[in-house]
C-alpha cells in the first residue's frame, strides 16, 4: 500500500511540474519565451542550469538566447561547438544525456569546470527540413540519472522551443522579404498603387506620389476616381468588371490607350497602364501600375533636339568662316564694341547692318556670347543661301509627309534655337510670304511647323543681319514694313574696311599667323611696302577678301617671303592711288616666261596640297587661288600637273 502511495505522490509531482512548465510559457513569446522555458525548466527538474540557443553553421559556433543558471540569468553566451557536449547534438541530431562525471568526458570544453557541471543532457531543434536551428540543454552539479519521465519531458520542450525558434525564424524572413519587397517598389520608377473594392488606395510607392504630385500629404486612403478623367474612370471601371466575368481567368492585362491623370497642380498627364486583380484575405484587390509618357516624350524630343542641334552645328563647324575675334581699335569698331555691349545684356531684337565680308555674323556671337543666353545655342540660317521652297521648312520645321521628301518630323532652327538665340543673315532675301510668319515668332513667340496645326511656343532672341538698305526694300514693296520696324530694335551698323584702314595691318598680321599655322608653311612678316599696299586698296569684299588675299599670299610664298604683287587682284596693281604706285616703282619685278610658268605650277601644286587634292568646292584649290574651277581644272591639264591623291 505504501509503494502504491510513494508512485501515486511521484505521479502527481510530475503532471504538476509539467502543468508548471506549460502554464509558465503559454502566454510568452520570442524572447520571454525563452527566458521562461530555461528558467521554469531548470527549476522543475532541480538543475543548477538550462539553456537555449541558436545554431551558427558556418562559425560552428552556438549563441543562448536565454541562459540560466544557479537563479540568474547569464548574459551574452556564445562559444564553439568543437569539444563541448553539445557537440553530439548538433553532429548526431538527438538527444544526447550525461549522467555523471562529464568534465572528465569533455576535458576540452573550458566553461564547464567554472559551472561546476557533472551531469548534461541536450537535444537539437529542428527545422521543418531537418536541418539544425539550435539546441536546448540543461547541466547539474550533482549526477542526473536517467529517468523515463525527465526525458519525455524535456523532448516536450525541446519540441516547443524548436516550433517557437523556427516561427522566429519565419517572421525574420517574411520581415526581410517584406522589406526587400518594399525596396523594389521604392526604387521602382513606375507608380505602382493597390485599391480596394471601394477603388480606395491601399497602398502606393514613392513613384506615385511624385507622379501626382502629391509626396507631402500621401495616397494612401484616397479615392482613385478623383485622379483620372471621366473617360479614363469610365475605362478602369470596365475593366475591374472584366476580371469577375472573364471566362479565361486573367487576372492581368495592359490597359489600352493608357488612362489619363488628373495631378495636384491642375495638369493632366497620359500614362501607359496595366491592371491585375488578386484576393488578399477574402477582399479582392487590384494594383494599377502607371508610367508616365510624358517624361519619356519629353526626353525622345529633347534627344531628338540634341540630335538635330547636334547635325546643325557640325555643318556650322564645316562651313564656319575662320573669323574667331574682333580685332582692331580704330574710333568705328570701337563705336561698334560699345552698341554690342549696351544690347547683350537684354533680349532686344539686333538688326546688324553692313557690306559683305565685314563680319555680321561675328558681330551676332559676340553679342550671344555677352549675353545672359551665352549657355543656349546660336543658330544660324543664310536666307540667301536656301532655295525658297525650302527656307520654311529651315526655318519653321515640318512634319512627316508635309512635302515630298519629308520622311521624318523635323525641328526646324527657331524649335531648335529655343533658348537662346538665331542669327537670320541676308534677312532682305526673306521670301515676303514667309516674313508675315517670322512677324509672328518675334510678336507671340509661337512656331508652327509646316504641316502642322498646332504651334510651339519658343524663347528666342533674333539678331538679323543685312547689306541691302531695309527701308528701299520697304519702299519698292519688297519687304514688310511692320517686320522691318520689329527687326530695326537696335541697329548696329559695321564699318566697311575701308573705314578702318588703321586697323588693316592688324587684321593682315593676324591672317598671316593663322594661315601660316594651319598650312604648316612658315613665312615671314608683312613687310612695311606690302602693309601701304593692302592699305591702298578699297576691299570691296572687306574683312572676308583680305582674308582669303592673305591665304593666298601664304600659300604662293617663296622661302618665307610673302609677294602680294603676283596675287593681288587686277594683274597691274591697285589703282591709281600714290602709295601703291610708289611701292610698285621701288620694288620692280621682272620675270620671263618660264619662271612665270614655273611659278604659277609651283602655287597649284601648293594649292592641291593644302586642299588634299581637292579642285572645287569652297575648301578646294580653286577658292584658295581665287579662280574659277574649271579655269583651275584646264591649267592642271596643260601644265602637266598630277594632282596629289584626295584626302577621304
Amino acid at each position: 500500500m505504501n509503494g502504491m502511495d510513494e508512485t501515486h505522490q511521484r505521479h502527481d509531482g510530475d503532471e504538476a511540474v509539467l502543468r508548471a512548465l506549460v502554464h509558465g510559457t503559454a502566454a510568452e513569446t520570442g524572447e520571454d519565451f525563452f527566458r521562461v522555458l530555461v528558467r521554469n525548466l531548470a527549476m522543475a527538474l532541480g538543475t543548477s542550469g538550462a539553456w537555449v540557443t541558436e545554431y551558427l553553421d558556418e562559425a560552428r559556433r552556438l549563441r543562448a538566447l536565454a541562459f540560466w543558471h544557479d537563479g540568474s540569468f547569464v548574459p551574452h553566451y556564445e562559444y564553439e561547438v568543437a569539444g563541448t557536449p553539445c557537440e553530439p547534438v548538433i553532429r548526431q541530431r538527438d538527444v544526447f544525456h550525461v549522467p555523471d562525471r562529464v568534465i572528465e568526458l569533455f576535458p576540452d570544453d573550458p566553461d564547464l569546470p567554472p559551472l561546476h557541471a557533472v551531469s548534461y543532457r541536450g537535444a537539437p531543434l529542428l527545422d521543418v527540413d531537418g536541418s539544425v536551428l539550435g539546441h536546448l540543454a540543461i547541466l547539474n552539479d550533482k549526477p542526473m540519472p536517467e529517468r523515463q519521465y525527465d526525458a519525455d519531458l524535456f523532448r516536450i520542450f525541446a519540441a516547443r522551443a524548436a516550433a517557437e525558434l523556427r516561427r522566429l525564424r519565419a517572421e525574420a524572413q517574411l520581415r526581410e522579404r517584406e522589406q526587400q519587397l518594399n525596396s523594389l517598389l521604392d526604387a521602382a520608377m513606375d507608380a505602382i498603387i493597390e485599391i480596394d473594392g471601394r477603388c480606395n488606395i491601399t497602398q502606393a510607392n514613392p513613384a506615385a506620389e511624385h507622379l501626382f504630385q502629391t509626396a507631402h500629404r500621401g495616397l494612401h486612403g484616397r479615392a482613385i476616381r478623383p485622379l483620372l478623367s471621366d473617360e479614363s474612370r469610365e475605362k478602369l471601371d470596365a475593366l475591374m468588371t472584366s476580371f469577375a466575368t472573364s471566362r479565361d481567368g486573367r487576372q492581368s492585362l495592359w490597359i489600352p490607350g493608357g488612362l489619363t491623370l488628373l495631378l495636384a497642380d491642375g495638369n493632366s498627364c497620359q500614362a501607359e497602364a496595366t491592371l491585375s486583380r488578386h484576393l488578399r484575405k477574402q477582399h479582392v484587390l487590384h494594383v494599377l501600375i502607371l508610367r508616365n509618357i510624358r517624361d519619356r516624350l519629353d526626353a525622345e524630343k529633347r534627344i531628338n533636339a540634341l540630335t538635330a542641334e547636334t547635325e546643325y552645328l557640325r555643318g556650322e563647324l564645316r562651313a564656319m568662316q575662320n573669323f574667331d575675334e574682333i580685332i582692331g581699335e580704330t574710333p568705328a569698331l570701337l563705336r561698334v564694341l560699345h552698341q554690342m555691349r549696351q544690347v547683350a545684356a537684354t533680349d532686344a531684337t539686333v538688326l546688324v547692318l553692313g557690306e559683305t565680308g565685314t563680319g555680321k555674323e561675328l558681330i551676332a556671337r559676340g553679342i550671344h556670347n555677352a549675353s545672359k543666353r551665352k549657355d543656349g545655342p546660336l543658330i544660324k540660317l543664310n536666307c540667301a543661301a536656301i532655295p525658297a521652297a525650302l527656307i520654311e521648312s529651315e526655318l519653321f520645321g515640318h512634319e512627316k509627309g508635309a512635302f515630298t521628301g519629308a520622311t521624318a518630323k523635323r525641328d526646324g532652327r527657331f524649335v531648335l534655337a529655343d533658348g537662346g538665340s538665331i542669327f537670320l543673315d541676308e534677312i532682305g532675301e526673306l521670301p515676303l510670304e514667309l516674313q508675315a510668319k517670322l512677324l509672328r515668332v518675334l510678336q507671340e513667340g509661337e512656331v508652327e511647323a509646316v504641316g502642322s496645326a498646332h504651334t510651339v511656343h519658343v524663347n528666342v532672341r533674333v539678331i538679323a543681319a543685312t547689306n541691302r538698305d531695309l527701308r528701299d526694300e520697304v519702299a519698292q514693296g519688297r519687304f514688310r514694313e511692320d517686320l522691318f520696324y520689329r527687326l530695326n530694335v537696335f541697329p548696329i551698323r559695321v564699318p566697311s574696311l575701308r573705314e578702318r584702314r588703321d586697323d588693316i595691318a592688324m587684321l593682315a598680321g593676324h591672317f598671316v599667323r593663322k594661315a601660316s599655322q594651319s598650312m604648316g608653311i612658315p613665312v615671314d612678316d608683312i613687310a612695311p611696302e606690302d602693309v601701304a599696299l593692302l592699305r591702298s586698296y578699297d576691299w570691296p569684299g572687306n574683312i572676308r577678301e583680305l582674308q582669303n588675299i592673305i591665304e593666298r599670299a601664304v600659300i604662293t610664298s617663296r622661302e618665307g617671303r610673302l609677294n602680294f604683287a603676283r596675287i593681288f587682284p587686277e594683274a597691274n596693281g591697285l589703282g591709281s592711288t600714290s602709295e601703291h604706285t610708289e611701292s610698285a616703282t621701288a620694288n620692280p619685278v621682272i620675270l620671263n616666261y618660264a619662271e612665270l610658268k614655273q611659278i604659277e605650277k609651283e602655287n597649284i601644286l601648293r594649292a592641291l596640297e593644302h586642299a588634299g587634292g581637292k579642285i572645287a568646292g569652297h575648301d578646294g584649290a580653286a577658292a584658295l587661288l581665287g579662280v574659277p574651277s574649271t579655269t583651275l581644272a584646264s591649267r592642271v591639264k596643260a601644265l602637266g600637273i598630277r594632282p596629289p591623291k584626295r584626302r577621304e
